[in-house]
Order: structure tokens, then sequence, then C-alpha cells
């Protein structure tokens, strides 16, 4: 089966691929959620929560490290919560001198962040899961099943395909700007010109990219209005889930509220 670079599915013959949508979509977002309101610093909920998810990592068949590798290129954004390490009040743990000023590492601020770093990190993970093991029109129709407002969900789906065709778009520009340059294997005639003339070249395709891929969705959008698109992509029904899908549910959900009831006991 092919599977364009774009698409995170992969399909794979495991028991959480063969899970129901519906269930993984739920699970996923009460997961996300009961990772985002565990208070700071709940360490041992943490690891539970790792545990789930690198758990599900292997019933999926995708393995951990398809997971963490992935779920790394997250954590970059997490720098975003960085200066909670020192403007957070509390006791510092930290002076560290700045020529005429100083700035303290305040240890309130420290377990905030890596507390917001660790769920950030985990949520994504699921995250990941989810997409991985899910095709992209199983979960539209999952989030038009638990009643996500229909237009969000058609922003959605026209989004994730029009990403392909401006991917579509851009691989033509390309292989158009290989045909037409030279290329020696001379070491002093270097092709491409200089770099301000590349930038020129970059920013003429930019350009010429964002027109052809106007001009294109036009063309699709047309074509889906004169076949009957009228905001709604109509499917047939989805299958009346079965026991084991209300046990699987029903069994993560209750998970989830015994872990978020201990983590707000202990450390709320």
């Amino acid at each position: 089966m092919h599977v364009h670079f774009l698409d995170p599915y992969r399909p794979r013959p495991s028991l959480v691929h063969r899970l129901d949508a519906r269930v993984k979509l739920v699970l996923v977002l009460a997961f996300i959620l009961c990772s985002a309101l565990t208070p700071d610093g709940a360490w041992p909920a943490y690891f539970l929560l790792l545990v789930v998810a690198l758990s599900a990592a292997l019933l999926s068949e995708l393995g951990i490290g398809f997971v963490l590798k992935r779920a790394a290129l997250a954590l970059p954004f997490v720098l975003a919560a960085l200066p909670l390490v020192f403007t957070a009040p509390g006791e510092r743990l930290l002076t560290i001198p700045l020529g005429t000023i100083s700035i303290g590492v305040s240890g309130p601020g420290l377990v905030r962040f890596l507390s917001i770093a660790l769920k950030s990190w985990i949520s994504v993970q699921a995250a990941i899961i989810l997409a991985s093991s899910t095709p992209f029109p199983d979960l539209l129709a999952a989030m038009r099943a638990i009643r996500i407002p229909r237009l969000l969900v058609a922003i959605f789906s026209l989004m994730w395909r029009y990403l392909f065709v401006l991917v579509d778009e851009v691989l033509r520009l390309t292989r158009a700007r290989a045909a037409r340059s030279g290329h020696s294997d001379r070491r002093d005639l270097r092709p491409g010109g200089s770099w301000a003339w590349r930038a020129r070249v970059t920013g003429g395709m930019a350009g010429n990219l964002f027109m052809r891929a106007i001009e294109r969705s036009d063309r699709i959008y047309m074509a889906m209005v004169s076949r009957g698109y009228d905001g709604e992509v109509r499917t047939l029904p989805l299958p009346t889930l079965r026991t084991v899908h209300w046990v699987v549910l029903s069994t993560g959900l209750a998970f989830l509220v015994l872990l978020q009831l201990f983590s707000y006991l202990v450390w709320g």
C-alpha cells in the first residue's frame, strides 16, 4: 500500500488500528485533557500517563522509537514557557549575574516549566498514535459522529486536501526548475549564480506557487460544486459500536478519571 510522505497514517495489523475511530478519538481527547489538567509537579501521574502512551505505541505496532522521534519535534515549541523559570514568584534556586542586573531561577517556575514540557510531550505522543493508526477520512467521520461543529470539520477536511494540492504544485515547480538548470562536474563552474540571484529566483517561485495554488484551488472547488458539494461531505452511516468498543471506551475513561482524582487529592 502506497503512503504519501505527507500522510502520517501507517497501516499495521494491530489492535489499535482495528479499533473504531470514534473510540480512539474520544480516548485521545480525554487523555490530552487529563494531561493538561494534571497539577504541576505530579511526577507519578506524569509517569503513568507516559506509560499509557508508550503502551499504546507498542500495541499499535508503530514502535516506541517511531513515536518518540516524532514527538520530539514538538519540544522546541515548549521553549515559549521558558520565561516562567525566571519570572514565577517563589524561592530562588540560582542567581545568574548579567552585567549590572541578575536573574534568578525560581523553584516553582522550574517545576511549572518541566510540567508543561512533560505534559505537552506526552500529549503529542497520543496525537501521533491517533494520526498514525487512523486514516484521515475515518477521523473526519469520527469528528462528525461526536458532534464537532460541521463547519470546523469541513475546514479540517479542505485544509488537509489542499495541503496535498500545494505540495503537488511545489513538486511541479521544482521539477521544472531542475529541467531548466545546468550542472557541471567542474568545481570552478558553480551553477545557480550568487546568493542574491538564488533568493530572487526563490521569491519568484514562491509567488508563482501562490498564484498557481489559488487558481488550482478555484478549479477544484468549482468541480466540487458542479458535483453537488454544499459544505457537507456525505458518507455511509457508521456502524454501531460493538460491546467491546464500549468496554474499551468506558475502561479508558474510568482510568483517566481515577488518575485525575488521584493527582488532585495528592498534589492539588
